[in-house]
């Protein structure tokens, strides 16, 4: 059996995969790669399925040597490559030889990388899923240093031909929450007309952001809810987390809105001190000028 040695861990890396889909009602958070296209896109460039388990990196750092011969491929965070101290490229199949050093360097820009290897990472499965949650603990530990990973059987030969192009970074979209109705009226368009920072606390649980408050109209407390994948949650002091991956199964501040899955991607990516900003698309309720926003045409019979 291939086997990966970890050299070195970096600051975090962890295995992920799709995560642990439709367990939420029994309080088991997903988990999975935070930065899903990505890891997508590793498995597809060296001949995995879409259920493989890749090393999801934080800001480089990894070091493994390979027992024999694979095929590897390191998508996301643009972090430089290296393979017994030769470049070797991004986005795209590489040959790593038995024995040699493998080593991840630190992005140029974005957060987190993935290093997919042809068979994928074979530890075992908890609840369907090889994905390490890091705020319960569920599935594999964090990888540390002096680990050994066991790697698959490779399913079929790399793809260099099918890489699509990422998709352009933006405003993250985001949808009216079950508990928009707790804040102003206005509470929407505040969010889309406001640039928030990543603070440094961010992580697989929650991206924090700071900046404008926003001001609750209605006080008390709300019992716990379940919360979905990418929860605008807004906690006392105003300031709000979007929940990620790792997010805890339940949550008692109120849900302003929700970001749209087909961003939640950007959310792995961000650096602290980065700005982001939340917009509602238009024509969606809660969106400035739809039907029952401030501004808004009053509706006539």
């Amino acid at each position: 059996m291939t086997t990966l040695l970890v050299r070195s861990s970096g600051p975090l890396t962890t295995v992920q995969d799709r995560g642990r889909v439709g367990l939420a009602h029994l309080g088991v958070a997903r988990a999975g790669a935070l930065d899903a296209p990505a890891a997508a896109l590793a498995n597809r460039l060296v001949g995995n399925g879409p259920d493989a388990a890749v090393l999801e990196t934080t800001l480089g750092g990894l070091a493994v040597v390979a027992s024999d011969g694979c095929w590897v491929a390191l998508t996301g965070a643009p972090a430089p490559l290296e393979v017994d101290g030769a470049r070797r490229g991004h986005g795209r199949p590489e040959w790593v030889p038995s024995g040699a050093l493998l080593r991840v360097g630190t992005p140029r820009t974005g957060v987190r990388s993935y290093l997919a290897v042809a068979g994928g990472i074979d530890v075992a499965p908890v609840l369907g899923s090889r994905s390490t949650d890091t705020l319960a603990g569920v599935g594999p530990p964090r990888v540390e240093d002096g680990v050994e990973l066991p790697v698959g059987t490779p399913f079929r030969p790399p793809s260099p031909v099918d890489t699509p192009r990422p998709p352009a970074p933006g405003p993250l979209r985001v949808w009216p929450g079950p508990r928009a109705d707790w804040f102003a009226p206005d509470v929407l368009d505040r969010l889309g007309r406001t640039a928030y920072t990543v603070l440094a606390e961010s992580n697989r649980i929650g991206l924090r952001l700071d900046g404008p408050p926003l001001a609750r109209v209605r006080e008390g407390e709300l019992a716990s809810e379940g919360m979905v994948l990418g929860a605008v949650q807004v906690p006392p002091d105003g300031r709000p987390v979007v929940f990620l991956a790792d997010h805890p199964p339940t949550g008692g501040y109120p849900v302003v809105a929700v970001v749209d899955p087909r961003d939640l991607w950007q959310c792995a990516q961000l650096r602290p001190g980065e700005s982001v900003r939340l917009t509602v698309p238009a024509g969606s309720p809660g969106s400035p000028g739809s039907p029952g926003s401030p501004g808004a045409p009053a509706a006539t019979g």
